[in-house]
């Protein structure tokens, strides 16, 4: 899942993962866990760079793991030539909205260095489009309905999706 911040990775990668029976990996405890910080703790303590640089760092990992599981990365992990390259051997969906509503959705978020969207859309919006498999507008869908998208594209028959969210 890729995105970016306030496009609901984590709801949607939750419902993905229950319902696949398989690990959610989130950057954002990854770097609590990892590191010590939120991601706003480790930009105003360490710089936007580290931050960066160990967002690209959660991405591989993963990726590198022999465990299947849903991964929500981090907006800026895309910017990494490697983790696009990395990307391309996995089922990426890019989770969109227009700038208004994804600023809205921030507001009220404050673990996440204060990054507008017009701009990060601007830095990465063309790696979003060479990485995604799949696109859901999230202006119109909830994180039900782009789990079910995601289900579908990736042909799990509905009842096994049922019965895997027990």
């Amino acid at each position: 899942m890729v995105g970016l911040m306030g496009s609901g990775k984590t709801s949607a990668g939750r419902l993905i993962s229950q319902a696949l029976g398989v690990p959610l990996s989130d950057s954002d405890p990854f770097l609590v866990d990892t590191y010590g910080g939120t991601a706003a703790q480790i930009a105003a303590r360490e710089g936007a760079d580290v931050l960066h640089g160990r967002e690209a760092e959660h991405v591989l990992a993963e990726l590198a793991g022999r465990v299947p599981k849903v991964i929500t990365a981090a907006a800026s992990s895309v910017e990494d030539p490697r983790v696009r390259a990395a990307l391309r051997e996995a089922f990426v969906v890019w989770l969109d909205a227009p700038d208004a509503v994804l600023a809205e959705r921030m507001r009220s978020d404050d673990h996440r260095p204060a990054f507008g969207p017009a701009e990060m859309r601007a830095r990465r919006g063309a790696y979003f489009r060479e990485v995604a498999d799949m696109t859901c507008d999230v202006s119109v869908m909830s994180p039900e309905e782009v789990a079910e998208a995601v289900l579908r594209e990736i042909r799990l028959p509905a009842r096994d999706r049922q019965g895997s969210q027990g």
